[in-house]
């Protein structure tokens, strides 16, 4: 397997530089058997991901990732499990909001897709 470190920083720049310029343009990194836990809520599919996703209550939105850290998550599939810890800054506010998210990354030809995701907003 390539470094998992740097597939898992590379597919991390790329989502949310999507995320943050053109949220449905992340549909292409999910799939139709993709499950997103969001804030404790499991969201199944890519449609219904990109849907919760582009519906979200602000008009802009900027991660700052803090911590990366990545491994192979399976000795049969060369899937990566990607850890993120980081800053959102929403719309205009000053005070950023601190969160966390898990991927686990399954390759589909050349690339990976995103078979798995958990969101959480951190608090206090």
């Amino acid at each position: 397997m390539s470094d998992p470190q740097a597939i898992a920083k590379q597919f991390t720049d790329f989502y949310y530089q999507t995320f943050d310029s053109n949220r449905a343009g992340i549909q292409a990194l999910y799939r139709d058997n993709s499950m997103m836990t969001w804030e404790g809520t499991q969201i199944l599919g890519a449609s219904s991901i990109v849907e919760k996703i582009t519906t979200l209550p602000f008009a802009k939105v900027q991660h700052k990732v803090t911590t990366l850290d990545a491994q192979p998550s399976s000795n049969a599939v060369a899937s990566i499990l990607v850890s993120v810890t980081g800053m959102l800054l929403v719309d205009d506010s000053p005070n950023p909001l601190q969160f966390s998210q898990i991927f686990q990354l399954i390759p589909d030809g050349t690339s990976y897709y995103v078979f798995n995701d958990i969101f959480r907003l951190n608090y206090g």
